[in-house]
């Protein structure tokens, strides 16, 4: 569902009186799949509580947040349970580790998912129109997506022959969805992607990304969106950086950690829409009946520093096409 309907919908919300919606206090469960220390998730969140508010809900008056924090799922399940048995109005879920424990606990209580790739082939949903369960939300891409990260690592690299996906098919198990949309676009760009799955832990992304540029000359990373590979950022910049790859983000915060470049979802953006849907449920609507939508804003982030210690010329078209540059 696009922006333009997803405004119609909720239109009236606005309109609607105060009174009504400081009768009772109501409660928000929310487990995001980073650490609560994460500077970037901190304005994410603060944008969250400031769209609630503006909407009539405000912490310590008639509204209440408990919240969990799992970095790469950590402890989902048994977030999950402690949150439901608090019997919450509805559950905020970032990642697919996190929608997915939800969903294993509930069939009942509202669960409204951000942070989800695919959400109809891992069974999150129906179908984006009329979900047809407790869960409704919004998506991060589509598979084509992956299209636009490859021509990317292409403009800043026109050698670049191999390009590796890093992560972890458990708590990315969508991850085919964007192999799928690499494979259509590579046969043009002259680029064979290659599934690099890694675990949660070290050890083993060491080992994974190790081997992929021991095994070409010229080689690139893919980094999608996986709540496993977000907690072990910092090491996977440094593992591009020591093996000398070129390597394309969906997050920002990846960039200015030290990564090359990323495209991705505007979070600040995302958490203010989905403030948009706990709203309504806390007002009596069905996730069955709001569809799901699609991420809408997007931005592209380069590291020009980093780009000169890889030896690389930042194209014209690429320099322009950024929304943020960091020195």
């Amino acid at each position: 569902m696009r922006r333009r309907a997803f405004i119609t919908l909720l239109g009236g919300a606005s309109a609607w009186p105060l009174a009504t919606r400081a009768q009772q206090t109501r409660r928000i469960g929310v487990v995001i799949a980073l650490p609560d220390s994460d500077p970037e998730l901190k304005k994410w969140l603060a944008a969250f509580r400031q769209r609630l508010d503006q909407s009539g809900w405000s912490e310590g008056r008639n509204v209440h947040i408990d919240y969990r924090f799992a970095p790469a799922g950590a402890h989902a399940e048994e977030f999950a349970k402690e949150l439901l048995a608090l019997q919450p109005d509805v559950i905020l879920a970032f990642s697919t580790p996190v929608t997915a424990a939800f969903q294993q606990q509930t069939r009942t209580i509202p669960i409204v998912f951000i942070g989800i790739a695919d959400a109809v082939g891992q069974g999150f949903v129906g179908s984006l129109t009329r979900p047809d369960g407790n869960l409704t939300g919004l998506t991060m891409y589509e598979a084509s997506v992956t299209g636009k990260w490859l021509e990317m690592l292409k403009e800043i690299e026109p050698q670049i022959a191999r390009v590796a996906f890093v992560i972890n098919p458990e708590t990315a198990p969508y991850y085919d969805f964007y192999l799928r949309g690499a494979k259509v676009v590579a046969p043009s760009l002259a680029i064979q992607p290659v599934l690099t799955p890694v675990k949660n832990d070290a050890a083993d992304m060491e080992r994974a990304i190790g081997a992929f540029a021991l095994a070409v000359t010229k080689g690139g990373l893919v980094v999608p969106g996986d709540s496993t590979t977000n907690a072990h950022r910092d090491l996977i910049v440094s593992l591009a950086a020591q093996h000398r790859l070129p390597a394309v983000y969906t997050n920002r915060f990846f960039v200015s950690a030290g990564g090359l470049m990323s495209y991705g979802v505007e979070w600040t953006h995302e958490f203010e829409q989905v403030a948009f849907y706990v709203d309504r449920i806390l007002r009596g609507a069905k996730p069955s009946d709001l569809p799901v939508q699609a991420a809408t804003k997007f931005i592209t982030v380069l590291n020009i520093k980093t780009a000169r210690a890889l030896g690389l010329t930042v194209p014209p078209a690429l320099l322009v096409a950024a929304d943020e540059v960091i020195e």
